[in-house]
């Protein structure tokens, strides 16, 4: 294989800062493996999550994080057949076309380094063929990484897991990188009203921006739930969509869905959510979104000409920058939930 060793942010220990070092790439590529320059990755909660071992113990250690970026293919290996050398790529982490090949075998140290299909905190990754979608040499790439996860996520939850009709009143709790995205294509697909509720303003002018028919500041907003039920009637909005993961705010949006309507839990939450289950055995939907079941070779070409059609905009969902060597303050931003999405310069072409 032509790159011998890569630039990585490594995740050594549980809730510690990640390390940046030099890693060593396998000698060779197996079945299924594309070698990939990454050129920008964004941060998405799922590596906070990741970082500070919400679902418990991480038996990977060390490993390599990041689920969303924009690259170069460098080389393939055998049997890869949907894309080739010198193609520009989306990677994600939904599955898609061709193959799932073995995870790739990385050293850092002395000792293996764990990884999974695809990884983007590493200037070169050895990436799973079916976690890469073609995208035109052309497309702007600091936007691409949005493909991979928070654009496309956004896209099939109102069409996959809320099936927004035309006229259904919506509510989006948090309207950070994945939230922004839920409102246009809410407001895409006839919903109204939208109402979006965020603790920062600066994230609530762009989701009106976006779409939204009203915003909410929660931290100056005495009682959310009266004020969107004088928006929208007493019984609720018809859809909730909840991005925060945090347990009261799922808690409040699942009380607050319409007997008839769907409460989509899109943020994983870090503690035990308590709920009444009751109405649940009637008409009340509650369901967790998995990346809202994307088909990235599908959705990301369809989504793109939307963009390029003017119907949809992601000016300013990437509200800060960093380089790789600065990781860890990257992830402090996206803790701070003042950020929409993060976006770290890799190895830019």
């Amino acid at each position: 294989m032509q790159v011998k060793t890569a630039k990585a942010a490594v995740l050594a220990e549980s809730r510690k800062p990640l390390i940046v070092d030099e890693i060593e790439l396998p000698e060779a590529l197996g079945v299924g493996q594309v070698l990939v320059k990454i050129y920008y990755t964004s941060i998405c909660g799922a590596q906070i999550n990741e970082i500070e071992a919400v679902k418990g113990p991480d038996k990977f250690l060390p490993h390599l994080l990041g689920h969303e970026a924009s690259g170069g293919v460098l080389e393939t290996g055998p049997g890869v057949t949907n894309v080739k050398a010198g193609d520009t790529v989306v990677l994600h982490w939904r599955p898609s076309l061709g193959i799932q090949s073995p995870t790739p075998n990385y050293r850092w140290r002395g000792q293996k380094l764990n990884a999974g299909w695809v990884t983007t905190f590493n200037d070169h990754a050895v990436i799973s063929e079916n976690r890469l979608t073609v995208i035109p040499a052309d497309s702007d790439l600091k936007i691409a990484p949005l493909f991979g996860c928070a654009v496309t996520t956004a896209a099939g939850v109102v069409n996959n897991d809320a099936h927004i009709a035309v006229g259904e009143s919506v509510a989006i709790f948090g309207v950070g990188g994945v939230g922004l995205n839920l409102v246009q294509f809410a407001h895409l697909v006839g919903a109204n009203p939208i109402i979006a509720v965020d603790l920062i303003d600066s994230k609530l002018d762009m989701a009106r921006d976006r779409g939204a028919t009203h915003c909410l500041n929660g931290a100056k907003t005495d009682d959310v739930a009266a004020e969107i039920r004088k928006i929208v009637g007493p019984k609720g909005p018809d859809k909730v969509l909840e991005t925060t993961g945090v347990k009261p705010v799922i808690e409040l949006a699942y009380d607050l869905t319409h007997p008839d309507g769907t409460c989509v839990l899109v943020g994983v939450p870090n503690e035990k959510v308590t709920i009444y289950t009751l109405p649940i055995h009637f008409n009340k939907v509650l369901t967790g979104s998995h990346g809202g079941d994307a088909r990235p070779h599908i959705d990301i070409p369809r989504i793109m000409r939307l963009a390029a059609a003017g119907r949809i905009s992601f000016d300013g969902i990437i509200t800060h920058e960093f380089p790789l060597d600065d990781i860890n303050a990257a992830l402090d931003m996206v803790r701070s939930g003042a950020a929409g999405r993060v976006l770290l310069s890799v190895a830019p072409p």
